[in-house]
C-alpha cells in the first residue's frame, strides 16, 4: 500500500512539516514517509519519532513533498517519475513549476510552496503557488499541509522570487538584527547571557505585539518613540545610516539570487 505522503529531505524543513502534520492531527505517523540518503540522520529522526517511517530509497507513495536543494531537483524528479504520485509540492527555492512538471509525466499537478523555518515550531510563513495542472482543490490540500506549521497565503508564481527574498530568507535578517543587538548590548557593560535574555525576549515580544495589534509597524514604532528621547535617538542613527535602505537591498538581493537559483 502507498504511503500517503512522502516527504523527500528529512532536514530541519522536512522533519518540522513531517512533526507538524503528525502533531496537528492532519494525519497518522504511519501515513509519512520521510526519505533522508544519510544514515545518521536517519537514526535521529526515527529516535525523535518513535513510529516515523524513515528510508534511504524512493517509495511509491499518493503524493510527494521535496524538502530538498535546488540542485537535486533534478535528480529526484526523474526517480519519482516512475512512482507517478497524484500531486507534488516543491519546497526549493527559485525552481519553478514549469521546471519540475517538465521532469515529471504529462499532467502531474505541482504546487510550489516557500516555507520559512519558524515552522519548526509552528509559526512559520509559507506561500503557495499553484503549476498549469493544479486545481483550486489542490492548493486547498497543500494549504493544510503548512497551516498545521504557521500561516499560508496563496500567491502568483511570479511573485514567489520576492517571498523567497522577504520571507523565505527574512528569519535570517531578525537573527542578525539580534546578533548585532546582543554584541551591542556586551559593549555597553552588560554580560553575554543577560545581554542574549534581553534581546530574545524584546524581539519575542515586539513580534508578539505587532502580530495582534491593528496598528501599522510605523504607528507602533511610533508609539514607543518619545521627541528627543531615547529611542528618537537611536532611530536617528538607523536614519543617518539608510537602514530603511539597506534593508530594501538586501532583500532586493536575495529575491534576485532566487531567480537565478531556478535558471
Amino acid at each position: 500500500m502507498a504511503t500517503e505522503l512522502m516527504i523527500v529531505g528529512g532536514g530541519k524543513m522536512g522533519e518540522a512539516l513531517a512533526a507538524g502534520l503528525v502533531n496537528s492531527g492532519w494525519a497518522e505517523i504511519g501515513d509519512i514517509t520521510v526519505v533522508e540518503s544519510l544514515e545518521e540522520r536517519r537514526e535521529e529522526l526515527m529516535e525523535s519519532y518513535p513510529g516515523l517511517k524513515v528510508v534511504a530509497d524512493l517509495e511509491p507513495a499518493s503524493d510527494a513533498l521535496l524538502a530538498v536543494k535546488p540542485d537535486q531537483v533534478q535528480q529526484v524528479c526523474q526517480e519519482i517519475s516512475s512512482f507517478i504520485p497524484n500531486r507534488l509540492i516543491s519546497i526549493a527555492a527559485g525552481v519553478t513549476t514549469n521546471t519540475i512538471q517538465g521532469l515529471l509525466p504529462s499532467g502531474t499537478c505541482v504546487i510550489r510552496v516557500m516555507p520559512n523555518t519558524p515552522a519548526m515550531i509552528n509559526v512559520g510563513m509559507s506561500a503557495l503557488a499553484a503549476g498549469t495542472h493544479a486545481t483550486s482543490g489542490d492548493l486547498d490540500w497543500a494549504s493544510s499541509i503548512f497551516s498545521a506549521v504557521g500561516e499560508t497565503t496563496v500567491i502568483d508564481e511570479n511573485l514567489m522570487d520576492a517571498i523567497t527574498g522577504l520571507s523565505g530568507s527574512g528569519p535570517a535578517y531578525v537573527f542578525a538584527l539580534a546578533e548585532a543587538m546582543t554584541a551591542a548590548g556586551v559593549n555597553e557593560g552588560l554580560d553575554q547571557e543577560t545581554a542574549d535574555l534581553l534581546v530574545r525576549q524584546t524581539i519575542l515580544g515586539a513580534a508578539s505585539l505587532m502580530a495582534q495589534s491593528k496598528e501599522t509597524p510605523r504607528q507602533l514604532r511610533d508609539a514607543v518613540t518619545s521627541p528627543n528621547g531615547t529611542t528618537s535617538a537611536a532611530l536617528s542613527v538607523f536614519e543617518d545610516k539608510a537602514f530603511a535602505e539597506i534593508v530594501v537591498e538586501a532583500i532586493s538581493a536575495a529575491t534576485h539570487r532566487a531567480g537565478e537559483l531556478g535558471s
